[in-house]
């Protein structure tokens, strides 16, 4: 009887969002902060999402921390 070969391929996930590919909850959540940003006046829903989406693809995925004080041992 002949061996099966198993396959190595891996298994599929999901993508992960990046900077580059913010989610549309992300996106929402901008779009909302620059809503309340103008005083929750009435304005362009477009172009609030085209501004929070904008946004969010140029910036960085996670924030730079600075560096913490360093610890020397006694």
């Amino acid at each position: 009887m002949p061996k099966t070969v198993k396959s190595s391929l891996p298994a599929a996930s999901k993508p992960r969002p990046t900077a580059k590919n913010p989610t549309r909850e992300d996106i929402a959540l901008r779009a909302y902060q620059i809503y309340l940003e103008r005083g929750g006046a009435p304005g362009n829903a477009l172009e609030d999402w085209t501004r929070a989406e904008r946004e969010l693809q140029q910036k960085p995925s996670k924030p730079r921390r600075k560096p913490g004080p360093k610890l020397v041992a006694a």
